[in-house]
């Protein structure tokens, strides 16, 4: 008989990409929250969260995923994660809900996924109606990752 291993991942939205991380990895998910701009900063740093006296860098998926800013009528969502360094916060679009995946639905990135988006997941799951693509905590910070390095 064989054993299957679930995994709880904690999904958002950014753009039409269906994207989740591990769990354990996320602090807390917070409404958008006012950033100090950083000068000389890379493009994908929005700014500074004050989290409780804690300052964290609030990287903007968007923009590390080469999309298009949100119209200046919406407001990002914050997913704090847990990195090596400290806690980071992810700018998504939308919070989705936990969700139970389980190891046999895991596959590496599919050959339709190309360029910067292949280098920042770990890899995806199949579900019913559409693919859920898991983020690589450590590449999605680590910015010397970049579109400009990719064919």
């Amino acid at each position: 008989m064989t054993t299957t291993t679930t995994r709880q991942l904690c999904t958002f939205m950014l753009d039409d990409l269906y994207l989740g991380l591990e769990v354990k990895r996320v602090q807390e998910v917070l409404r958008w929250q006012e950033m100090t701009f950083v000068p000389l900063a890379a493009d994908v740093i929005r700014g500074l969260i004050n989290l409780r006296g804690q300052i964290v860098t609030a990287i903007d998926l968007r923009r590390r995923f080469g999309l298009p800013d949100l119209p200046p009528d919406r407001r990002s969502m914050n997913v704090v994660v847990r990195a090596d360094d400290g806690p980071v916060s992810l700018l998504v679009d939308d919070i989705g809900d936990v969700m139970m995946v389980e190891d046999r639905w895991f596959e590496r990135p599919p050959e339709t996924v190309r360029g910067l988006t292949r280098e920042l997941i770990r890899g995806t799951y199949k579900l019913k109606h559409r693919l859920l693509l898991e983020l690589d905590i450590a590449r999605v910070i680590d910015l010397s990752i970049r579109q400009e390095a990719r064919p």
